[in-house]
Order: structure tokens, then sequence, then C-alpha cells
């Protein structure tokens, strides 16, 4: 299991887990609330937490095709819901 980890500055962070959760359920199983989500993509599993300032987003993955392609779906779904030009999050391996 490969598991990365980025975060996201905005001041709301609750309301873009809602707007992504929201966006998502209509395809994958979600679950989610103010301060958490959890989507259940085909490559593998997403979590969101609201923490003050940011967005923290953790994904894991069976392997790197499957990272690599969550990587891509959560960037132009967060790039396009806060209407930005361009986003590349910092992933990190989480340890």
């Amino acid at each position: 299991m490969i598991v990365h980890e980025a975060r996201f500055a905005t001041e709301l962070p609750g309301r873009l887990i809602l707007k992504l959760c929201k966006h998502f359920r209509h395809k994958v199983p979600v679950e989610f609330d103010e301060q958490r989500g959890r989507v259940e993509f085909q490559p593998g599993l997403c979590f969101f937490t609201a923490e003050a300032g940011a967005l923290h987003v953790r994904i894991e993955g069976g392997d790197e095709r499957e990272i690599g392609r969550m990587h891509y779906i959560l960037e132009d779904h967060i790039r396009r819901m806060q209407q930005l030009q361009s986003l590349q999050l910092d992933w990190q391996l989480a340890g």
C-alpha cells in the first residue's frame, strides 16, 4: 500500500470538503461531514480533513499508477472548484 499526503491552503476547508464530496458521490461511494470526508475511488481511497487554514488530503493506493491517477483527479477537481488557473499539490510519501 502506498500512501501520499498533501495540504491545500484555503480559508474554508470544510466548505471545500462538502463541495468535493457532494460532487464525487454521484459516481463513487462517499462519506462526509463538514470536517472529514472519505471517497472510495476505483484506484484507491481518499481522505479529507479540515485543518486551520488548510485542507489535508490523504490517498491510499496499491501502486504508483493508482496513486498518479488519484493525484490527477484531486488536483483537477480542487483547481476547478477553487477557480484556479493551475494547481499542483506537493504530495509527500506518508511514513
